[in-house]
């Protein structure tokens, strides 16, 4: 099994969305196809953005059944601890700790809809791929 690490623009989609495939590779990590790697970082940005008022209004799940998905979805996550920061150097600083948790937990991918915002960094990692849902679920 691959390790991975989820965007939260990944977990908006899989929120917002009633189907696509975003909602696919959530539901890939719940059967156990993917290990999703998080940190407390990434952790606090999920609970932050998945109880703003946007995504609860768009969102077709209640406000008690988006924390029931998400404690399920943090039960099949290895949780990592980053010690060393890596700093990759990317436009978004606050992009950095993707990256740095990617490597700390030996996972393979980042999946985020947001590929061009993780692709230029000054410090890269040969093994490590930056893919969309769809590249993931595809096998590239």
């Amino acid at each position: 099994m691959s390790k991975i690490v989820i965007d939260t623009s990944v977990l908006v989609s899989a929120l917002i969305g009633k189907a696509g495939p975003a909602r696919e590779v959530l539901r890939q990590c719940l059967i156990g196809n993917y290990i999703p790697v998080i940190s407390t970082t990434l952790f606090l940005e999920y609970e932050d953005v998945s109880k703003r008022s946007r995504i609860l209004q768009l969102c077709p799940l209640t406000s008690d059944d988006i924390s029931k998905l998400l404690n399920t979805f943090y039960s099949v996550c290895e949780w990592i601890q980053v010690r060393y920061l890596w700093r990759p150097d990317l436009r978004d600083e606050n992009d950095n700790f993707l990256i740095e948790l990617a490597v700390a937990g030996g996972a393979n991918c980042i999946v985020t809809n947001n590929t061009r915002d993780l692709m230029y960094a000054e410090l890269t990692f040969e093994n490590l791929h930056i893919l969309t849902p769809e590249q993931l679920l595809k096998g590239k």
